[in-house]
């Protein structure tokens, strides 16, 4: 790896500087996003320097939504430095205290990294441990990255999110571009996300199924939650997985589940919505108290071909030991009926399906 894109291991330096070089990592932002990355300063004082001409790159006069490429020479105000190091630390609170401990080695470690491509990093995230910091809990993945990367050009960013209790595979970008890029591909659908579970009851199908609801997010008893609606209801937007039993037995059953869509809980409600809930999800289902999320984020493959994986951490009668073959998704998809949700077997003559927007 370059200097510009170090093991998760290392933090990176940043020197001030009045007149600062675009670092790979930086190429492709916005000139605003530049700005405020670097200063930490108000977005209304950025967009008056740059308008005046106090801020420009490479001796030419530019625009707030210009995009900076690396090498490019970026020239600052001569207050800019001096103001940027009075102003309020950019860090989150819980990783400036962290990063400014007497020890910060001795900080929480970030989780196992599974694997790399350029600046794409995968790491195996333990359940527990938030993606973002919230209400109620300072630790999280951001914050571990911050601390570790406390005088990174390039803050490394989760190009999604999984929920605290979900465990597994999560995509960290170490450069702007490779976040954009990641991003782009997760909504366009060209990365593929499969996840196993255990789920309540036995799962009736033998075969490879498509799964397809509408789901909307609403209040349920003063708490915000996903629901399935009509297809024709105000806001309800189309969910669709497939799913392939792994282990099927009276009590509970393995499936392992491919996004088609990525909603918000998408899979504990479809499956809870089918009867199935996630075992220990204590939202959508009926989890007794100390159980764990039996949801697990197993493989990701990159649209070039590059593919992470990692087993749960079950054990027991629930552990998975053997990492299950990639669901296919080629055109031999069916086509359920306009705006019917359910549970659609492959096979047969069908055509290809696509995602209603």
């Amino acid at each position: 790896m370059s200097d510009d894109n170090p093991p998760p291991t290392m933090a990176l330096d940043s020197s001030a500087t009045e007149c600062p070089v675009v670092h790979e990592t930086e190429s492709g932002q916005k000139l605003l996003q530049f700005l405020q990355r670097r200063l930490n300063l108000p977005q209304a004082m950025l967009h008056r320097w740059v308008r005046t001409g106090q801020v420009r790159i490479n001796g030419c006069r530019c625009k707030p939504f210009s995009r900076v490429q690396a090498g490019d020479l970026v020239r600052l105000p001569p207050f800019a430095i001096k103001m940027a190091a009075q102003c309020d630390d950019p860090l989150p609170a819980p990783a400036r205290k962290l990063r400014n401990s007497e020890d910060a080695a001795s900080g929480p470690p970030l989780p196992p990294l599974v694997g790399s491509s350029g600046y794409l990093w995968a790491f195996d995230k333990p359940a527990g441990l938030p993606t973002h910091p919230g209400t109620g809990h300072e630790d999280s993945l951001t914050t571990r990255l911050a601390q570790h990367f406390a005088n990174a050009s390039f803050m490394p960013t989760p190009v999604h999110r999984l929920d605290k209790e979900t465990s597994g595979i999560l995509l960290v970008a170490a450069s702007y571009a490779a976040l954009d890029e990641a991003q782009q591909a997760l909504r366009g659908q060209r990365m593929v996300k499969e996840y196993v579970a255990w789920i309540a009851g036995r799962w009736p199908h033998e075969e490879t199924c498509l799964v397809r609801h509408f789901l909307r997010k609403d209040a349920v008893r003063g708490f915000e939650k996903m629901c399935t609606v009509g297809a024709e209801a105000a806001d309800g937007k189309e969910a669709l997985c497939l799913v392939r039993p792994l282990i099927v037995e009276d009590g509970a059953s393995l499936v392992q589940v491919r996004l088609l869509t990525g909603r918000t809980h998408q899979i504990r409600t479809q499956l809870a919505s089918l009867g199935h809930p996630v075992l220990g999800d204590a939202k959508y289902g009926q989890a007794r108290p100390g159980s764990p999320l039996y949801l697990h984020a197993l493989r990701m493959i990159l649209p070039e071909g590059a593919s992470f994986a990692s087993l749960p951490p079950w054990v027991g009668a629930r552990a998975l030991t053997d990492l299950p073959e990639p669901i296919g998704c080629g055109d031999g998809l069916p086509s359920p009926p306009p705006l019917v949700c359910g549970v659609f077997p492959l096979g047969g003559e069908g055509a290809t399906i696509s995602p209603l927007h």
